[in-house]
């Protein structure tokens, strides 16, 4: 089997994040060759400056990890993330118009980012544990419109992560429109598997290493 390596979102997104933890993630994606970085705003110059030319991305979040900032706030942010050298934005969306059905809020909210990030990777997380299979489906059909790149299935922050039954649903809905990004509770190999079997083309996760060499354990079985 092909590393999983390259579908990887190497992340690091908790409060007390420091400046070395964030060179050791970057020294990290290196060696493993992830697709990417995902860490908080402060430090995308700094892991621009350490992994410019070597093809593994800076991408990082907006309005997380609850969505409820301004649209001019997320794309005040989006484009001085741009400016420091991230070419892959996380955004989320205004969760509670999604719950309500104010889809064309939602709508506004992601062209608007979409459009401040100049070209560059969007994935929009919709925070699949608030929302029923009506409504996922059509969130996907409404970034499908927009053309983001990816739909993302959560943040990692709220009561639930990502599911199997959650990614091969968007996966259907996307029919091929878009990618799909899998994130939260995903710590192990098998499980980053599992996601990537529903149809998950990035899986975002904070034990990429461990998801790596556990993986390594089980080619050279």
């Amino acid at each position: 089997m092909e590393s999983p390596a390259h579908f990887i979102d190497h992340t690091l997104l908790k409060a007390d994040a420091t400046s070395v933890q964030i060179e050791q993630l970057c020294h990290d994606a290196l060696h493993w060759r992830f697709a990417s970085v995902c860490i908080p705003p402060r430090f995308v110059s700094e892991a621009a400056a350490y992994l410019h030319g070597t093809g593994v991305a800076v991408g990082t979040v907006v309005g997380f990890p609850l969505g409820y900032d301004t649209t001019a706030v997320k794309c005040a942010a989006t484009a001085e993330a741009v400016a420091a050298g991230a070419s892959e934005i996380d955004m989320v969306i205004p969760l509670g118009a999604a719950v309500q059905g104010c889809l064309d809020v939602v709508r506004e909210d992601v062209a608007r980012v979409l459009e401040a990030a100049c070209g560059n990777t969007i994935k929009v997380i919709i925070e699949c544990c608030y929302l029923d299979n009506v409504r996922k489906v059509q969130l996907v059909d409404l970034l499908a419109e927009t053309g983001v790149a990816y739909v993302k299935t959560s943040t990692g922050f709220a009561r639930e992560g990502a599911t199997p039954e959650d990614v091969r649903l968007l996966h259907q809905a996307t029919q091929g429109r878009m990618k799909v990004k899998a994130a939260g509770g995903i710590r192990d190999w098998v499980t980053c598997r599992t996601m990537l079997e529903a149809g998950a083309l990035r899986v975002g996760t904070s034990n990429g290493v461990q998801i790596m060499q556990q993986w390594r354990r089980e080619q050279s079985l």
